[in-house]
């Protein structure tokens, strides 16, 4: 399936664009409207693309290696799991307000809502995050309680709508004043917007249906990430309310340095340090990559500063693989401070041949210049 085609737009659409696309086939393509066959899948479709699309990291995955860089960075291209509660203000334009599957529950304190989205924070070796690597997670999330399967009742309870709001979560005030009476409509004082009847609270999670519990997963982390990458866990964030669907978790990696070489993006920089014959007789160096050893040539007359690069010697790129960076070795050459006895005789002679042939030069333009008189 290609995302560009589903919304219909071309691959450099701004977001204002997809998202003006996904609410004119939104519109067309919901269930609650269209009740043709294949108008609900053709919905999912859009919805999919819609999401990777609007995320700036998904759609460079996406627009990089397709379906298979979105799977490979975690996340689900299969299932359909966007939040329509987040789309409120899109479809209130045309659907006056509300429309079935898209309303956020706020208006009925028994209505599904979905779990919170959680964040964790880990770090991982520069070799980790190059290659690949399974890591144990252990982070804290709301489960739904097994003591009353989430609805903060407490078994056998009778009484268990609000006796105030009648299970509304919402009560109306009236007040008067000079100008005449005004009501307004508040979060209810007894069950503060659930609905159900506080004496009927489930004691385990005191009416809440969610109980915080540590959870230990063992994930795979593809290789290529660097610091800020996230990886999505679907459904591992805090539980649902009301049966609505669990929250998801998003790793996010952080990428220690490394002390022998520098990464920029998927390419590899490095130095080599070389000594002055080296660069005016050049040499062959066995050097360290990412990938194990190897030997490197050094041209005769290379300068300090001129960079040396190794293709396909770099970082593998995530979702591939098979496509990988570049290394780039930086010459540098070291001028010695101190010289043995020898070392600076040969080096005076060298300075005696360059300086004596320009001197030969200059007695032989003044022998020129004084025949040309």
């Amino acid at each position: 399936m290609d995302y560009y085609e589903t919304l219909g737009v071309s691959k450099n659409a701004t977001k204002d664009e997809i998202k003006k696309a996904f609410r004119q086939l939104a519109r067309k393509y919901h269930p609650d409207v269209n009740k043709e066959e294949g108008a609900e899948e053709k919905f999912k479709e859009l919805g999919r693309a819609y999401e990777t699309l609007m995320d700036d990291q998904k759609r460079e995955l996406y627009d990089r290696y397709g379906e298979d860089g979105l799977k490979n960075a975690g996340y689900n291209t299969n299932a359909f799991d966007f939040d329509f509660g987040d789309l409120g203000d899109i479809f209130s334009s045309f659907f006056g307000g509300g429309m079935s599957g898209f309303s956020s529950g706020r208006s009925n304190p028994n209505a599904p809502r979905r779990g919170a989205d959680l964040r964790l924070d880990i770090e991982i070796s520069f070799e980790e995050a190059v290659f690949g690597c399974e890591k144990e997670i252990k982070f804290d999330h709301l489960e739904s309680c097994d003591e009353c399967s989430g609805s903060g009742l407490d078994k056998g309870a009778k009484d268990t709508v609000c006796p105030t709001c009648h299970g509304q979560g919402r009560v109306q005030q009236s007040t008067r004043t000079i100008l005449g009476s005004f009501t307004s409509v508040t979060v209810c004082p007894t069950c503060h917007g659930s609905g159900k009847n506080p004496k009927a609270a489930c004691k385990k999670c005191k009416g809440s249906g969610c109980i915080t519990k540590e959870k230990s997963l063992k994930i795979k982390i593809p290789h290529g990430v660097d610091t800020g990458s996230k990886i999505r866990l679907a459904n591992e964030g805090d539980a649902g309310v009301n049966g609505g669907r669990n929250g998801d978790l998003y790793v996010v990696i952080h990428s220690k340095e490394s002390k022998e070489f520098v990464r920029d993006g998927f390419d590899i920089h490095s130095r080599l340090d070389i000594t002055v014959p080296q660069a005016v007789l050049g040499d062959r160096v066995v050097i360290n990559t990412i990938h194990g050893e190897k030997t490197i040539n050094i041209p005769q007359g290379i300068q300090s500063g001129e960079k040396i690069v190794f293709k396909d010697f770099g970082v593998p790129y995530l979702g591939s693989d098979s496509q990988k960076g570049s290394h780039y070795v930086t010459i540098v050459v070291n001028t010695p401070k101190k010289l043995s006895e020898r070392e600076e005789k040969l080096y005076r002679e060298l300075y005696e041949i360059q300086n004596g042939s320009k001197k030969e030069e200059s007695l032989l333009d003044r022998v020129r210049a004084t025949l040309k008189k």
